[in-house]
């Protein structure tokens, strides 16, 4: 029997698809050939980019003979479509781009508590209270800055600085963007709704560049096109891969907002299981994967992500996540995303 979607769930599908998010269309399998009705096989709902994360998903395969059906799409839409689905879901594993989105599925009744095993890799502060979501990496919420535009004093030591008259027009933000979804809604769980809505408005009033992404920000951060932009750390490190060169020898810089500030959120990528797919060797294995050694090395090194298990070496060219000082936000009340996409909708940051 099928089962149909609450309004709640509809609202928040009608929602993303208004921010401009396309959910998937298709399956894209993991290039591996094979198609033999006794393979191994999980579908996972990625909401991480298919360039950043293809390479260690075709790993796994050639590691454990599992193929990965994986379909991709942006977070929040990703998460949409999982709630539109119900149980009628073909996916075994939503691996999110925040925990926002996992928190959404899982307020949903959609995941199974992980092992303990699993889960006791990864610190609290990084995971699910009921287990049923599990961060494998984390990323610091940052203001990339171009030194010829801003000099390094003149930087700002809040996000809300940003909504300032000396702002205007030099601040690229990503409003359809999961990071940025989550972003906002940290700040209602911290300072409440009002002042998210005050944030909105004053950015939309200081007339911000509106892009479709960090990347996009960051590039024209870099070539002197923007003064600024709000993005995740990684996406340094990412510019510089494709450039064949160090972060240190790019133009943009990344400002970490001092003193706990709201513009300093770190979040996470993470995992959750399907209830369907509780009971999968393939999906266990799966998970453990993501948080072994090897992809732990792999997020560090090669898109330059916090790695969450104690013993793995950070990204290089950052602070250690130790180090960070960061706002006091449960990761665990970042599972508004419906009422997140309403507010940034409201707010005109969308056209």
């Amino acid at each position: 029997m099928s089962v149909q979607a609450p309004k709640a769930v509809v609202a928040l599908v009608a929602s993303v698809l208004a921010l401009g998010l396309t959910a998937c269309g298709g399956a894209s399998d993991n290039g591996s050939g094979t198609s033999a009705a006794n393979e191994k096989k999980i579908t996972v709902y990625s909401g991480r980019s298919e360039s950043l994360v293809k390479p260690l998903l075709d790993k796994f395969t050639q590691q454990s003979g599992i193929v990965v059906e994986a379909r991709y799409a942006a977070t929040a839409a990703m998460a949409g479509q999982l709630l539109e689905e119900g149980d009628r879901s073909p996916a075994d594993a939503f691996f999110a781009q925040d925990a926002g989105a996992l928190g959404a599925v899982a307020k949903k009744g959609m995941f199974a508590p992980l092992p303990d095993e699993i889960v006791g890799q990864v610190p609290e502060t990084y995971r699910a209270k009921s287990k049923e979501w599990v961060g494998i990496t984390a990323r610091s919420r940052v203001l990339v800055y171009n030194p010829d535009l801003v000099p390094k004093a003149e930087l700002p030591t809040s996000v809300f600085d940003l909504t300032k008259p000396e702002w205007k027009g030099k601040v690229g933000v990503a409003p359809t963007n999961a990071s940025f979804q989550a972003f906002v809604t940290a700040i209602v769980v911290q300072h409440g709704e009002a002042k998210a809505k005050e944030l909105l408005a004053g950015l939309k009033a200081n007339e911000p560049q509106i892009r479709d992404g960090n990347g996009p920000i960051l590039e024209e951060v870099n070539s002197g096109k923007l003064a600024v932009g709000l993005i995740n750390h990684y996406y340094l490190g990412e510019l510089a891969k494709e450039q064949g060169t160090t972060p240190d020898a790019l133009t943009a810089k990344l400002h970490f907002f001092p003193n706990g500030d709201s513009g300093a959120l770190v979040n996470v990528a993470g995992v959750g299981v399907l209830k369907k797919a509780a009971e999968s060797p393939e999906v266990q294995t799966f998970v453990k994967y993501l948080l072994s050694a090897d992809a732990q090395k792999y997020f560090a090194e090669e898109t330059f992500e916090y790695p969450v298990v104690s013993g793995a070496a950070p990204p290089a060219g950052v602070p250690p996540l130790s180090e960070l000082r960061v706002p006091t936000v449960d990761l665990n009340d970042l599972d508004q995303l419906e009422a997140t996409i309403a507010l940034i909708k409201d707010s005109g940051l969308v056209p």
